[in-house]
């Protein structure tokens, strides 16, 4: 296992575009990162750049602290595991697993070979299946055997491109904890790429948001989602995603499109000499008025509105609220909307209620509001003007010691003990076998089928 280490890396192609533009990371070894962000923000390309497929136009890539800018696929000792599963069709498990180490001629023994088949074939269930082909197996064990080839190749970090998307929701589901599991098992450090923010928010460590090439903001997952940096992470992470409504600040009120919301004045500072403000809420900050505890109450606004439709998804359901922004509001909407690759936002109002709710569409009804949570946009730099560094820093840091006890747990041995094996290990890597060269294998070095994302040295402070 071993860190990684992206320094300002910049890819141009041939015409100047800047698919990836001046990313920054520090990865720690062991450490689970998720790349994420729309469609064309750079995190394929990314990815490419750090297994070798893609030249780096600028920075430096380092791996275990060695710079491996020039060194060949094979000679970077990653691991990719891959959309399409990449399997040799006429193989059966067991062939296709030991695939890298056959590749190797001659450097393991076939007693070595079979040691380190039945062992992945073990920690990924697959014992069942080794002689069958993989015609026969269900999505989710095709996975498990590209899996599979990846760990028995020993490498320093594996790389995910999307490999879950084209899995049905209930075995994404089901493989998105095999793939935590698996990893904080074998304590190796990955970096995978999605363009689905469940999978971004359930198994990172840390997330890194990006657009048009550029690093937005990386984070925990709930620093991201409690103190994104801007509009576009806000507007990005969350689902439903965040509501924003047009304001001005007018002493320690906002007056809204839902009427007056009392604010701190330290809120109402941060916004002071601001025009117009886009105030940030998510759906969960509402509630039916009728069944807010008296507790709560005084922490939040009551107001009245008519809701268009609900939807009740049984554990919980979501209203709507449309409402008609100004011009250049809904310009700014759209903007974002296309940054999202979403034509439009839509001008609505999303609210999370209790299943016991009584409200339906079409009738006036009293939703109450949180306003301890509320965040204050500026509309034309997309500043998060509320946002509390200090807080998400502590939540990202929390996520940290989280991660460390949770590889520590399983591993069956103390967090101090998992440090010492994660810093011997790195630097006794084994060779790195060759990659077959057909589409779809699952050595990064192969020419076949890589995709990714990037992240950023700048921290979520």
């Amino acid at each position: 296992m071993a860190s990684i280490t992206l320094n300002n890396l910049v890819k141009k192609y041939g015409d100047g575009f800047p698919a990836v533009n001046d990313i920054s990371i520090d990865i720690a070894d062991g450490e689970f990162i998720i790349l994420v962000g729309p469609s064309g923000c750079g995190k394929s390309t990314l990815l490419r750049m750090i297994v070798g497929l893609e030249d780096i136009t600028d920075g430096d890539l380092l791996i275990d602290g060695k710079r491996v800018n020039d060194k060949a696929p094979r000679e970077r000792n990653l691991a990719m595991v891959f959309q399409n599963y990449a399997l040799y069709p006429h193989l059966t498990v067991y062939e296709n697993i030991a695939f890298p180490l056959r590749l190797a001629k001659g450097k393991h023994s076939e007693e070595q070979v079979d040691k380190l088949v039945t062992e992945a074939a073990s920690t990924l269930e697959l014992t069942d299946h080794l002689q069958r082909k993989p015609a026969n197996l269900s999505g989710g064990q095709r996975q498990r055997v590209a899996m599979g080839r990846a760990i028995v190749r020993q490498a320093d970090a594996f790389l995910f491109d999307e490999p879950l998307s084209n899995l049905d929701a209930k075995l994404r589901g089901q493989m998105r904890s095999e793939i935590s599991q698996m990893q904080r098992r074998l304590g190796v450090t990955s970096v995978y790429v999605t363009h689905d923010q469940t999978e971004a928010m359930t198994l990172g460590d840390r997330v890194a948001v990006l657009k048009k090439g550029e690093l937005q903001q990386i984070a925990s997952p709930r620093e991201l989602y409690e103190q994104p940096i801007n509009l576009f992470v806000a507007g990005f992470i969350g689902s439903p995603s965040m509501n924003f409504l047009p304001a001005t600040v007018e002493g320690n009120t906002l007056k809204t499109v839902l009427g007056d919301l009392a604010i701190t004045p330290e809120k109402a500072a941060k916004a002071a000499g601001k025009r117009v403000v886009l105030v940030g809420v998510r759906p969960e900050f509402f509630e039916d008025a009728k069944l807010v505890e008296d507790s709560k109450r005084g922490h939040g606004s009551t107001f009245t509105a008519s809701l268009t439709h609900t939807e009740w998804l049984g554990n919980e359901q979501y209203g709507y609220i449309t409402f008609d922004p100004a011009p250049e509001v809904r310009e700014l909407l759209n903007n974002l909307a296309r940054d999202m690759d979403a034509d439009e936002l839509r001008p609505q109002i999303v609210v999370t209620l209790d299943a016991a709710s009584r409200i339906r569409g079409g009738r006036e009804a009293e939703i109450w509001l949180d306003t301890r949570k509320l965040h204050l946009f500026d509309p034309e730099t997309g500043e998060n003007l509320t946002r509390d560094a200090a807080a998400g820093a502590a939540l990202t840091e929390e996520a940290n010691e989280e991660r460390a006890e949770e590889i520590a747990n399983a591993q069956g041995h103390s967090p101090q003990d998992s440090d010492r094996s994660r810093q011997g290990s790195a630097s006794e890597s084994p060779d790195s076998a060759e990659a077959p060269r057909s589409a779809g294998s699952a050595d990064a070095g192969s020419a076949g089928g890589a995709t990714a994302a990037g992240g950023g040295k700048h921290t979520a402070g």
